[in-house]
């Protein structure tokens, strides 16, 4: 038996194969204001980033403030987007499936996009009631804060839990929470991630192996 007692999933990029899309449109709305973004580099540094630091960022390269309705057209565009486009996880539905412990989701965006993404996915009724938005408590990751509050809601603690991330400010904050995170790492990773998490594993109908090894 596992000695976790409770699993807690990001969403963006572990559960729904959502980041290069979301991405893909922060970009493609960022370069026709002149920040002339490369699209394949940015997925990999804007992996896990909240959309306030994101557009900070696209802010400074344009050198003067976005428009008013750049955050509300994000949501616009990226929820058609999703909505056409968005696949889950290869794998994730049979470990969610076959998973005997507790587990729920953990995600910096808001949880009206976790929702619809979870829902065209068909993975909502899984998570039902047990869906953390980092908007519901102002703080984002690395903060650990959504993990905390996960796990609490859950009735376990940070030792007894797995966290399942594939950012670096995720990993960040599973590990400043006091969490073991294993980084899924199929679609890229870093030195930074591979050195920090306690594991790492690149496709994700190994995880339920990994889960059980750690006794």
């Amino acid at each position: 038996m596992s000695k976790y007692k409770c699993v807690i999933f990001d969403c963006d990029g572990v559960l729904i194969d959502s980041e290069t899309i979301a991405i893909g449109v922060l970009v493609a709305m960022a370069n026709k204001l002149g920040a002339n973004m490369p699209v394949e580099q940015s997925v990999i540094d804007l992996k896990g980033k909240s959309l306030n630091s994101c557009m900070a960022l696209i802010s400074d390269l344009i050198g003067k403030p976005l428009p008013d309705t750049f955050e509300a057209d994000y949501r616009t565009n990226t929820f058609k987007a999703f909505r056409a486009e968005i696949q889950p996880i290869k794998g994730v539905r049979e470990v969610i499936e076959a998973l005997n412990i507790p587990f729920c989701v953990a995600s910096s965006g808001p949880e009206n996009k976790i929702r619809l993404n979870l829902e065209v996915t068909g993975l909502l009724p899984f998570f039902e009631n047990r869906i953390f938005s980092c908007y519901a408590l102002q703080k984002w990751k690395p903060d650990p804060a959504v993990f905390l509050w996960a796990v609490e809601t859950m009735g376990f603690t940070p030792e007894e839990c797995l966290v399942i991330e594939d950012s670096l400010s995720g990993v960040q904050a599973a590990k400043a929470g006091g969490f073991d995170v294993f980084a899924y790492t199929e679609y890229g990773t870093t030195h930074e991630i591979e050195t920090l998490a306690t594991k790492t594993f690149s496709k994700m109908s190994d995880l339920l192996g990994l889960i059980e090894e750690d006794k």
